[in-house]
This record gives structure tokens, C-alpha cells and sequence, in this order.
């Protein structure tokens, strides 16, 4: 059984760093497709990034490019998202996902760590 779990939220000045983590309690993650995403105050949840299955291709989303990381280490069943020079407009909830391999829909979804920057 899948159960995701972030780690690695808090609270961090403005150009500041976070790594954050999310481990997969109930087995591999290494078959799937990893994504975070976010959620502020008011908004709707977005996309942030993903890994594929082997590490190989990343995506980001526009905002986050160049700034973030997303990794792997599947040996750990850990996915990261090492996030450089953060702004205030970063805030948010940030959710790691499983994507399945049959749908490519993402079906599972960890609790959520907050990052909160300060200006």
C-alpha cells in the first residue's frame, strides 16, 4: 500500500533554501513517476515538478525553473525537491504524488509540509 510522507517544510527568509523530502512508508516508489505540487492560501493546487521512473527526465513548471531540484534515490524510496532562492510567492503546502502507470493520472498524495517564506 502506497502511503506518502513529506518532510522538510518550514519557515525560511526570503532567497533561502529547503530540501524537502517525501518517503513512500508502504513499499517502492521506484515503477512510478514522482511529482510535487503546491498549494497557497486561496489558489488552486499547481504543479511544480516531476521525475520519471529511472531519474532520467525532469519537468518544471515555469515559476520554479532554475530554482528548484526534484531527485530521486530510489534505493531510499525517497523522492527530493531541493528549492534555492525562495520567494515570498513560494508559500504554499507542497504535496509529493505517485503517478500511475496506467493512467498517468496522480492517484496518490501525501499529506502535505508547509513552506512558509518570509520577506
Amino acid at each position: 500500500q502506497v502511503q506518502l510522507v513529506e518532510s522538510g517544510g518550514g519557515l525560511v527568509q526570503a532567497g533561502g533554501s529547503l530540501r524537502l523530502s517525501c518517503i513512500n512508508s508502504g513499499g517502492t516508489l521506484s515503477v512510478s513517476t514522482m511529482g510535487w505540487f503546491r498549494q497557497a492560501p486561496g489558489k488552486e493546487r499547481e504543479f511544480v515538478a516531476r521525475i520519471s521512473r529511472n531519474g532520467v527526465d525532469t519537468d518544471y513548471a515555469d515559476s520554479v525553473k532554475g530554482r528548484f531540484t526534484i531527485s530521486r534515490d530510489s534505493a531510499k524510496n525517497t523522492v527530493y525537491l531541493q528549492m534555492n532562492s525562495l520567494k515570498p510567492e513560494d508559500t504554499a503546502v507542497y504535496y509529493c504524488a505517485r503517478r500511475s502507470l496506467l493512467t498517468a493520472q496522480y492517484i496518490n498524495w501525501g499529506q502535505g509540509t508547509q513552506v512558509t517564506v518570509s520577506s
